[in-house]
This record gives C-alpha cells, structure tokens and sequence, in this order.
C-alpha cells in the first residue's frame, strides 16, 4: 500500500532547495564575486581603521573610515608613479627585446655544447611560439576593441563599487552580523551561528592580510634580488611573480618557472637565480604562510589543487581565487556543526 513519508519528502525538499540555491548562486556569481572582494578589502583595511579610531576622538569609525581610505588610495597612487610606471616601462622593453634575446640565447645554445640533450632549447622555442600566439591573437583583436569598449568600461565600475560597498561592510558591520543573530532566538542555534560568523570573520581576515603580506614579500624580495644579481625587467617579474601568490600552489610554480626562463636567456646567473627562487619558496611556503595564514586556513594539498582546478572551471579566475577561502570556511563549518550534535548527544 503506498503512502506518504514525510521524511523522505522533507529530505527530497531541502535537496531540491540546496540546488535551487546553488543555480540561482552560479547565475550571479559576478554579483556575489564583486560583493566577495569587498568582503575582503573590507577585511584588508580594517587593522588601518581599528587604529585611527583609537586616535580619532569621535563617537562613530567614520572619519576613521575616511581617512583610511584617504591613506589608501594616497598609497596606491604613490605606488603606481614611483613602482607602475617602472614595470609599464620594463613591459614595453620585454616585448620590444625579447625575440632578439631569445634568437641570441638559441644560437649560442645551438653552438656550446649542452647538458640536457638539447632539452632548454625546445622548451624556450615552445615557450616563444605560445608568446607569439598569443601575440597573433592579440592583434587580429584589435579591430573589435572599439565595439567591446562599452562592455570593458562598464566593467570598470566595478572599481568604484567595490571600495563603496567595503565602506558601508566596515561601517556597519556590526549591525550585519546582530540582525542575522537575530533571525534566531536565544538558544543553542544561535549560539552556534554565532560562533561560526566568528570562525568565519577571524578565517577571512587572516587569509586576506596573509595573501597581501606574502604577495608584499615575493615582490620585496624578488625585486632586491634581481636588483643584486642585475637581472634584466627585475621588476617587472617580481610584480608578475607577486601577483601569482594569490593562486594557491599554481600560482607561485608558474611565477618560479617565469623567473627561471628570463635567468636562463637573459644569462643573469641562472644558477643562483634557481638556488634563490627555491630558497625563497622554502621560506615562503613552509615558515611565513603557516604562519600568516594561521590554523583555521590549514587544507591539504590535494584538496587545494581539487578546489583550483574546480574553481577555474566554474568561474575562471575569480574561482580559482577564491577556492580556498570557500574550501576553508566549508571546513570551518563541518567542524561547527560536528562539535554542535556531539554537545546535543552528550547532553
């Protein structure tokens, strides 16, 4: 005889709401990514503001806030003239010289005799050929530029925005977190959504001031390095090696690969360059990223390379970016919601 269960069917309702969410999730994940950056540039800035408030004899953050952002963005634009202009500089001299120091750096590869069977040579020649695709690609782009930049401009919107909404994020905070709090009544459910929303407020600014400190530091010491060693666009490849760190894992290997290429056919010490970049990845990755990123960020490998690789496939770069934060905030909650139904069974 059939009948009803309702258990089944509450069980077949949340699963159909979980997807339903998760649909609605992907089809604004350029809404949701640009209100996730600033989340985290909120997050960035908060160190700066939590300190003029202090020194600030004002009842409210914001002139806290706006003096923040005045120090900000005074920092950026001194960065830009004084570190920008340099590396826009070193990029047109790269793209000016490069097939010239490649054609060198192959005849007197062709010439000397080699170690590796020839092996460097090909591996530059793929290098300089996927550098000229891409190129080509590049050019015959040009003529749709003009009907694309309506389409670019708007996207550029977004750089206002996202300062905009981490003003309001920092502003009222706050208040955010107490009328989500209050959804709930007292008791043990909002006790425990209160703790994940400090579990995740304490994640996410660690990660997002590690990210920051750890691409400061590659870009520190790659560029006093280069400048050392007098490698060719020193700069340049330390700002494109800093800007890598973001992407877990990936990231650095390609920004290490980079660095190796431009020793080798430059003839900067390629050696001590090598030497240097897996010093410094040492450092990096087993000493300040344990340590910056703290505990609550701790993934496996694996895992980060699973949530890179898933993250590029469903949003590109912004999901690879984002992978691991998504992944540890995932790990943060199991672990609540585990230590929450091993309390209620002991109790």
């Amino acid at each position: 005889m059939l009948g009803f269960d309702r258990s089944a069917a509450r069980a077949a309702w949340t699963v159909a709401l979980v997807g339903l969410l998760v649909y609605l999730t992907y089809l604004v994940r350029t809404t949701l990514f640009v209100f996730v950056l600033a989340v985290l540039f909120a997050y960035l800035l908060t160190p700066l503001v939590d300190l003029l408030n202090r020194f600030l004899p004002t009842g409210t953050r914001t002139p806290a806030l706006a003096l923040a952002y005045v120090i900000f963005v005074g920092a950026v634009v001194f960065a830009g003239i004084q570190i920008g202009t340099r590396v826009f500089d070193q990029t047109r001299q790269l793209a000016d010289h490069l097939p010239g120091d490649v054609a060198v750096w192959r005849q007197a590869r062709m010439d000397a005799p080699t170690t590796l069977g020839g092996y460097e040579v090909q591996l530059v020649d793929k290098a300089q050929l996927e550098i000229s695709r891409r190129a080509t690609d590049l050019v015959s782009a040009l003529p749709q530029a003009g009907a694309q930049f309506v389409a670019v401009a708007s996207s550029l919107i977004y750089v206002v925005i996202i300062p905009v909404l981490a003003f309001f994020f920092l502003k009222d905070g706050h208040l955010i977190r107490r009328h989500l709090l209050d959804v709930l009544e007292e008791g043990p459910r909002r006790a425990l959504l209160d703790d994940v929303m400090a579990d995740m407020d304490a994640l996410l600014a660690h990660y997002i001031r590690a990210l920051v400190g750890l691409s400061l530091m590659a870009f520190t010491m790659f560029s006093i390095f280069f400048a050392i060693v007098g490698m060719p666009y020193g700069l340049l490849v330390a700002a494109f090696a800093a800007v890598l760190e973001v992407i877990p894992m990936l990231g650095p290997a390609v920004g290490g690969i980079t660095i190796a290429l431009v020793a080798v056919i430059s003839g900067t010490h390629p050696l001590t360059v090598v030497i240097f970049v897996i010093a410094f990845r040492m450092l990096q990755d087993y000493i300040l990223s344990p340590h910056l990123m703290g505990r609550g960020v701790e993934l496996h490998p694996l895992l980060v390379l699973f949530g890179v690789f898933a993250g590029a496939e469903v949003a590109g770069v912004a999901g690879t970016f984002l992978s691991v934060p998504a992944l540890a905030l995932a790990r943060v909650l199991y672990l609540r919601l585990r230590k929450a139904h091993a309390a209620a069974h002991l109790t």
